[in-house]
C-alpha cells in the first residue's frame, strides 16, 4: 500500500504536469548540489522549474510507457511552464557549459521528444524574441511613413512629385 508521502509526490508530479507546457527528463548524476542551485536559478529565471522525484512516481504521473526506458538512474524532471522551449533553452546550456547532464526525453503537446529533437528545439528563438521580430516586421513600414508624413509639407510635396515623375 502506497505511504501518504508517495501519494502527495504523486498528486504533485500530476498538477506540474498538468501545468507544464512541455517537460524534459534528465540524468543529474555528477552534478554537485552547487551545480544544481545554479540550474534551477538559471530555469527559474525561465518560468521552468527541476523537480528530483523517485523513477516509479514519474512513470505512474506520466501514464506514458514510452517513458519508461529513461527513467532508470538519478533523474530529475525540467516543467516549462511560461515558455515551451525556455526550459530546454536552459539544461542544454547548462550541458553544454558543464558537460555533466544527460538529456534523455522530453515531451510536449502529447508528443514523445528524444533528445536530438530536445537539442534542435532549444536553438529556435524564445517566445518573446519572435514577437519582438514580428513587431520590428510589422513596425518598420509604418515608422517609414511616419517619418514622411512629419516632413515639412514642401518635403511632402517633393516626394509626392517624385514618385509621380517615377511612374511615368
Amino acid at each position: 500500500m502506497p505511504n501518504k508521502h508517495n501519494q502527495s509526490q504523486l498528486e504533485m508530479l500530476k498538477e506540474k504536469l498538468s501545468k507544464a507546457k512541455a517537460f524534459a527528463i534528465v540524468n543529474y548524476e555528477g552534478t554537485s548540489a552547487a551545480d544544481q542551485v545554479k540550474l534551477r536559478g538559471a530555469l527559474k529565471s525561465a518560468g521552468a522549474e527541476f523537480v528530483v522525484a523517485r523513477n516509479t512516481l514519474v512513470n505512474l504521473a506520466l501514464e506514458n510507457k514510452d517513458f519508461s526506458e529513461s527513467l532508470s538512474g538519478m533523474n530529475a524532471i525540467i516543467f516549462s511552464y511560461d515558455d515551451e522551449i525556455a526550459g530546454f533553452k536552459q539544461i542544454v546550456n547548462f550541458h553544454e557549459e558543464h558537460d555533466k547532464l544527460e538529456i534523455k526525453q522530453g515531451g510536449m503537446d502529447d508528443k514523445v521528444l528524444t533528445a536530438e529533437e530536445i537539442l534542435e528545439l532549444s536553438k529556435l528563438p524564445s517566445k518573446d524574441e519572435l514577437i519582438a521580430t514580428l513587431i520590428a516586421r510589422i513596425k518598420g513600414p509604418a515608422f517609414g511613413l511616419v517619418n514622411v508624413l512629419q516632413a515639412s509639407q514642401r518635403k511632402l510635396v517633393y516626394v509626392l512629385k517624385a514618385v509621380s515623375q517615377k511612374e511615368n
